[in-house]
């Protein structure tokens, strides 16, 4: 009896309990209406454009036949999935993916936080905007003028073989060359969205009280000691929260760069799993075929993400969730 009693007043308990966390929540929607009337709109279209097209994925696994439609189609089941795996070229893909998102990785999430932290140490107000603008210039340029520029600057009588043959060096066709394309990516990339990335850490850095500087510089700091003994832990926190964004992207390179970029001669190196599905389902009508890839990606990408929120949770206490 006494356990039978128990057992009632813990079912109570949390019945009250749920209840009253819910009135707590009624509540505070009713407190916050206003709010979330203006992000309504914003939750409806991301339901319609993301959401409710996502049961179309349905036909990576089947043998889709556009007159029975999604629900009608031939069920095959991995079928797609084993075929990519079978396939020849899908090593080579899977390689220049993944290669061509860790050196972005490597090379280009460092280089704002590098950039934000030199510039929070120019105490020239005016000299500061000035780097500013000129940094944040060429993320507004269209990806297709970018992709111009780099065909102009790399080609056999473009600027760079012109210096290189005024300093004694021969031509060299770096767009028509596999071991070239990585570096022009990579580096172009860089060139291209240092500025923007610095915004983020430079909000986190206005955010340091100036009085931390000005005691430190009275204990004998020198600037290299207070940009990591004050600036980079201000900014750590965010900047963990990037690199998981940025973790669960490596396998999204640029594809509309890429495919600007690469041709037939560099397939060795530039071409991805993007490109690819690009060739094999919008070009080729494979759609079952590449809607499996694509899903496929998708899933790399959250394993990815979940990954590296729970590695940043037990290093750092800092996570997305």
């Amino acid at each position: 009896m006494k356990k039978t009693k128990q057992t009632a007043e813990v079912k109570i308990r949390k019945h009250k309990t749920t209840n009253s966390k819910l009135l707590s929540f009624f509540n505070d929607c009713k407190w916050q209406r206003q709010l979330i009337f203006m992000i309504l709109p914003g939750i409806i279209i991301v339901f319609i454009f993301n959401y409710i097209p996502m049961y179309g994925a349905l036909i990576a696994f089947e043998k889709y036949d556009s007159t029975k439609g999604i629900f009608g189609s031939e069920w095959v089941g991995l079928k797609y999935f084993s075929m990519f795996f079978s396939n020849p070229l899908a090593f080579r893909l899977i390689k220049n993916t993944f290669l061509l998102g860790f050196y972005s990785l490597l090379f280009g999430f460092p280089a704002p936080i590098i950039l934000a932290l030199l510039m929070d140490q120019i105490r020239r107000i005016r000299f500061k905007k000035v780097i500013q603008t000129i940094s944040y210039f060429p993320h507004f340029i269209s990806m297709v003028v970018v992709v111009g520029m780099i065909k102009e600057f790399f080609a056999a009588d473009g600027l760079v073989n012109s210096l290189r043959e005024y300093f004694g060096a021969d031509v060299i066709s770096f767009l028509t060359q596999p071991s070239w394309f990585r570096t022009i990516f990579v580096g172009s990339g860089i060139w291209q969205g240092i500025g923007w990335g610095t915004i983020i850490y430079l909000a986190a850095l206005s955010n340091v009280d100036p009085q931390l500087n000005e005691a430190a510089a009275i204990d004998g700091a020198n600037r290299w000691q207070k940009v990591l003994y004050i600036s980079w832990p201000a900014i750590l926190p965010t900047t963990t929260i990037m690199l998981i964004f940025a973790i669960s992207g490596i396998l999204g390179s640029d594809f509309q760069k890429v495919l600007l970029m690469y041709s037939p001669s560099t397939y060795s190196t530039s071409d991805i799993i993007s490109t690819y599905v690009y060739r094999e389902g919008i070009q080729g009508g494979r759609y079952e075929y590449t809607t499996a890839i694509g899903l496929l990606m998708n899933m790399v990408s959250c394993v990815l993400i979940i990954t590296a929120n729970k590695a940043s949770r037990k290093l750092t206490e800092n996570s997305l969730w």
